[in-house]
């Protein structure tokens, strides 16, 4: 018998520490190789992390939401083999983890354990799904997966939530004095320094318009009528996005990322569209890369591809990163206007809100006009008011005269 140490890996990119946001198992709980021990997530990424052993857990180190560095013990083994020092991948990144196996000395004192069976393993689900039944209070024993294997699928576990909310409850009298501490950690603690550094640092200041789309709307239920084979079905924003395209190279200072601790102002002629985008797990802001490049069916594409890989927690690196402007569309939830939070560094955020057939006077007459009221901040550092406007305004021109935005 002897003890193995499993210890915080380096994951590489110059990582020195991570947060632990989830951890299936318990003290006394058998683990088989390869099965999850913890999810832990960086600056840069959720990582899964696995046991390279077969072993029985006498003791955890850290706690859920607690930052740990690089080389910390993080679960102590009992194990059977301590003659060879294992050498194997200890997460899905596929950083190599630095383990010590020791001997039990007899003259020590171990901590005692009780004897356990090879039990059940824990559930197979990906870091994102374990993380989003962890924020929910469910435990993954009572959800049935779908997957290979029985793996928990992100759908598995939503359907298991919307059958809990639609279960009816009884109606009582009895006051409810309940009141529940929840720590903010992992990506929800990520999204609150990032929107609390935002509003700090920047001086935003918003501008609002309305714009009728009418046209534009015509446009593309036709466009969705006659799709081609491999054409997604347009929304309203591959239209914003081509129309970015066209007149952000009159407004260089908007389409730019600002260091305010270099002062230095990087304008970009390649335009990288972020996609603000609600996920299980919060506020993500994929990102669209080269607009510039793509036709509006390619924006389509794209915008499903990042959006999807999102919510699903898959995107890559690349996906989340580099963007120049941001659009954020609450569709049909999206109100009469906000005040939308620049994504840092940006400069600019457009945020559409939802269609709405109003009563508009054309030429002394009232008709019926499909409308949109535009919400759009900026960093009042960077963009006068009056930029802002005349962006705006031109931004309109394209949006109500859609045949514009094909135009050379």
């Amino acid at each position: 018998m002897g003890r193995f140490f499993f210890r915080l890996p380096d994951i590489g990119e110059g990582v020195v520490e991570a947060e632990i946001i989830a951890r299936p198992i318990k003290i006394g709980d058998h683990v088989k190789e390869d099965q999850p021990l913890l999810d832990v997530m960086t600056d840069k990424a959720t990582v899964e992390m696995t046991s390279p052993v077969d072993g029985v857990v006498v003791n955890l180190h850290g706690e859920i939401g607690g930052m740990v560095s690089v080389g910390s013990i993080l679960v102590e083994f009992e194990v059977d083999n301590a003659e060879n020092e294992p050498n194997v991948t200890a997460c899905s990144e596929s950083a190599e983890a630095e383990s010590l196996v020791e001997p039990t000395d007899k003259t020590r004192t171990e901590p005692k354990i009780n004897t356990v069976s090879a039990g059940k393993a824990a559930p197979l689900a990906s870091p994102h799904t374990r993380y989003r039944a962890y924020e929910q209070g469910i435990d993954l024993e009572l959800v049935k997966g779908t997957g290979p294997k029985g793996r928990i699928l992100p759908d598995d576990l939503e359907s298991h939530i919307q059958r809990q909310t639609s279960s009816p409850h009884l109606v009582s009298s009895r006051k409810n004095t309940a009141i529940h501490d929840v720590r903010i950690i992992g990506l929800r603690r990520k999204i609150a320094e990032k929107m609390q550094d935002s509003k700090s640092r920047i001086p935003h200041f918003s501008y609002i318009e309305d714009y009728d789309v009418t046209e534009l709307e015509g446009l593309r239920l036709d466009l969705n009528k006659n799709l081609k084979t491999g054409q997604n079905k347009l929304t309203l924003l591959p239209f914003f996005m081509r129309a970015l395209v066209k007149v952000l190279p009159e407004f260089p200072n908007i389409n730019a990322r600002y260091d305010d601790e270099s002062g230095v102002l990087q304008t970009f002629e390649g335009v990288h569209i972020g996609i603000a985008t609600q996920t299980p797990h919060g506020l993500i802001v994929p990102v669209v890369h080269h607009a510039e490049a793509l036709t509006i069916w390619d924006c389509a594409r794209e915008l499903i591809r990042v959006t999807d890989a999102a919510r699903k927690g898959t995107a890559s690196r690349d996906d989340l990163m580099g963007s120049t402007i941001t659009l954020s569309s609450l569709g049909a939830l999206g109100g009469l206007a906000a005040t939308p939070v620049i994504n840092h560094p940006e400069v600019a955020i457009i945020g559409p809100n939802k269609v709405s057939e109003r009563p508009m006077v054309r030429n002394g007459q009232i008709i019926i006009r499909k409308m949109i009221n535009i919400s759009s901040s900026f960093d009042h550092r960077i963009v006068d008011g009056y930029d802002a406007a005349r962006f705006i305004q031109q931004l309109k021109r394209l949006i109500e005269h859609p045949a514009l935005i094909f135009m050379d």
